[in-house]
C-alpha cells in the first residue's frame, strides 16, 4: 500500500521547527529530507528515521524496523503525534548525519551527427 500525501504533508507540517523539511517520492514511497539531509521515509504512512547514536540515547526502547523488504532497519517511530518529541528527536538525528554530498556534473552528450 502506497502512502497518502496527506500523511507525508501532516509529517512534514509536524516537523517544520526542525529546518527546511522537504519530501521527494521515491519507488513509489517517500523521502523525507532536513536541510538537505535524507533522514526518514515514509512507507505504507509509516514514519522510519535512520538510527544514530543520539537516536539510540534519546529512546533505547525505540522499535526498528525495514521501511520495505531487504532494507537495513530504521526507527520506526510510531507516535507521531507530539510534534516536539518527534521534532527534538529529528533534530539530534540530524545533527550527527554527515552533509549532503553535492550533485555530480551532469555529463553533455557528444553530437555524434553530421
Amino acid at each position: 500500500m502506497a502512502s497518502k500525501p496527506e500523511f507525508v504533508q501532516h509529517v512534514c507540517d509536524l516537523l517544520e521547527s526542525a529546518g527546511m523539511i522537504t519530501n521527494r517520492k521515491m519507488f513509489g514511497e517517500y523521502g523525507i529530507y532536513c536541510d538537505g539531509k535524507l533522514f526518514a521515509l515514509i512507507c505504507d504512512n509509516q514514519l522510519f528515521i535512520k538510527i544514530t547514536e543520539a537516536g539510540k540515547a534519546m529512546m533505547p526502547d525505540l522499535q526498528t524496523a525495514p521501511p520495505y523488504k531487504g532494507a537495513k532497519p530504521y526507527f520506526l517511530f510510531e507516535q507521531i503525534d507530539d510534534s516536539s518529541v518527534l521534532t527534538n528527536f529529528v533534530t539530534a538525528t540530524c545533527k550527527e548525519l554527515p552533509p549532503p554530498k553535492p550533485p555530480k556534473p551532469r555529463k553533455l552528450k557528444a553530437n555524434t551527427s553530421k
